[in-house]
């Protein structure tokens, strides 16, 4: 498989459609698949004709994650021009209506980039989002340790990032992460139908409002992000990360998966 198939772009009228191609491999997060994120995200953000952008994941899963093989193979150094920091960035100033649709395993930075999704719709039967920063000796990003405890709270935040037991769908809905909860079988059905309807509203008025929403804390989050990078790549050097990947690998020889 090239690197272009592992991010499919595609349009359907007002909606540009990003989808997660790496199947093998649950969709985890190389820095190829960065780049064209990050290409998707700046060309949907400069097209007038798109009013919304529409992520998921093909296979089995949403994502599951940075690719630790990919971590281990690069420098550990995760300066403001890094492409996950630059990636960080679209997605967090990305102006227009932005939705997830997300089923199976979410993990790491496939979970912690819902708090920066306007809408999320979630499958019902499969959907687990799982932050397992802490057991691989990292810490969270996208400006996480800020968002989810003013989201759903202290005590439910410490659960999730301490913890990383996965949340099922209905529960991430109680808590606030999740929009709606659909079966399975219909969730791109249902995420297109939302997209479509979002897609219809009045763009200028949407931008507008999405601005809004978020000038408050924009200079926080952005301030914050980089806090958060500068403490993981100071883990990525350290005995703990070490010790959770080797043991990652040692218990699945040759996999390459997510897990950040």
């Amino acid at each position: 498989m090239t690197i272009p198939e592992q991010v499919l772009v595609s349009r359907r009228g007002h909606v540009c459609e990003v989808r997660l191609n790496r199947p093998e491999k649950r969709n985890a997060l190389t820095s190829n698949m960065y780049e064209a994120l990050i290409d998707a995200f700046t060309e949907a953000e400069g097209d007038e004709d798109v009013h919304v952008l529409l992520l998921s994941g093909e296979g089995g899963c949403f994502t599951g994650g940075n690719d630790l093989k990919d971590f281990l193979d690069a420098p550990a150094v995760i300066s403001s021009d890094h492409v996950i920091a630059r990636f960080l960035r679209a997605l967090s100033g990305f102006g227009k209506i932005l939705i997830a649709a997300v089923h199976g395993p979410t993990v790491g930075i496939g979970a912690t980039l819902l708090l920066h999704c306007d809408l999320v719709i979630a499958a019902a039967r499969s959907t687990r989002i799982i932050t397992p920063f802490v057991q691989l000796g990292l810490v969270p990003e996208a400006a996480s340790t800020l968002l989810l405890p003013r989201l759903i709270g202290h005590q439910r935040a410490a659960e999730m990032l301490f913890l990383g037991a996965p949340l099922d769908a209905s529960t991430a809905r109680e808590w606030g992460l999740v929009n709606r909860v659909v079966e399975d079988e219909a969730l791109m059905e249902q995420a297109r139908a939302l997209a479509d309807t979002a897609a219809r509203q009045p763009p200028g008025a949407v931008r507008a409002t999405k601005r809004l929403m978020r000038t408050a804390q924009s200079a926080e989050v952005a301030a914050h992000m980089q806090e958060e990078l500068r403490e993981f790549a100071s883990r990525l050097r350290c005995a703990e990360f070490a010790a959770a990947a080797q043991a990652f690998f040692g218990k699945s020889p040759g996999r390459s998966g997510g897990g950040t």
